[in-house]
C-alpha cells in the first residue's frame, strides 16, 4: 500500500485547481531547474541543482541519467540514498492529480539502488537498499531491500536471498 495523503476537491477535477495546491512560481522555477538538469551531462551539477533549488535529498555519488524527470510540484518529497543510479527517462512522482482528489506522498529510494531506464515511480513508495528495478517498470508499491523487481504491473522476480544465491553461483 502506498503512503499518500489524500485531499478531496469539489466542482472541477483536481488538476484544474493546481495553483490552489502549489504556488505558480514554484512550479515555474522547478520546471526550469529540472529541464536544465535533464540535459546536462555533469552528474555532480545535477545533484547540486536538485539539492540546492529543489530541496531534494540526494546522497553522495548518486547518478541521474539523461532525461530523468523528478516531480515538478513536490520535488522536496523525494529522497535518494548514496551510490544509486536512476536510469534514463525515469519519472519520479510525489503527487497525482485525479478527478475527485489529489494525493501527495514521499518517495524514498535507498542506497545502492539501480532503477532501470523508462521506469515510473508513483508517490508514497519506498525502494529498499540494494534493490534492482528492471527497465520500464511501474513502481506502484514498496520494493524490499535487495530485491529484483520488474514489469507492469511490477512483480517480484528475485528476493534478496535469491539474489545473493545467484551471485554466489556466478562466482563458482
Amino acid at each position: 500500500m502506498r503512503r499518500t495523503t489524500r485531499y478531496p476537491v469539489e466542482k472541477t477535477n483536481s488538476l484544474w485547481q493546481i495553483y490552489k495546491t502549489v504556488p505558480f512560481f514554484k512550479v515555474v522555477k522547478n520546471f526550469i531547474v529540472i529541464q536544465v538538469a535533464r540535459y546536462t551531462p555533469f552528474l555532480g551539477m545535477k545533484n547540486w541543482l536538485y539539492r540546492t533549488f529543489l530541496r531534494m535529498q540526494v546522497g553522495q555519488q548518486t547518478a541521474f541519467a539523461l532525461m530523468v524527470m523528478p516531480d515538478v510540484m513536490f520535488p522536496e518529497k523525494i529522497t535518494i540514498g548514496s551510490n544509486s543510479v536512476i536510469g534514463y527517462n525515469t519519472t519520479i512522482l510525489a503527487h497525482e492529480y485525479l478527478i475527485r482528489e489529489y494525493r501527495i506522498g514521499e518517495v524514498i529510494i535507498g542506497d545502492n539502488v539501480l532503477i532501470g531506464a523508462n521506469s515510473t515511480i508513483l508517490p508514497g513508495v519506498t525502494i529498499g537498499d540494494g534493490a534492482i528495478v528492471s527497465a520500464g517498470t511501474l513502481i506502484h508499491k514498496d520494493v524490499p531491500e535487495g530485491a529484483f523487481v520488474g514489469g507492469n504491473p511490477m512483480k517480484l522476480i528475485y528476493t534478496k536471498e535469491e539474489m545473493e544465491k545467484r551471485e554466489i553461483d556466478v562466482l563458482k
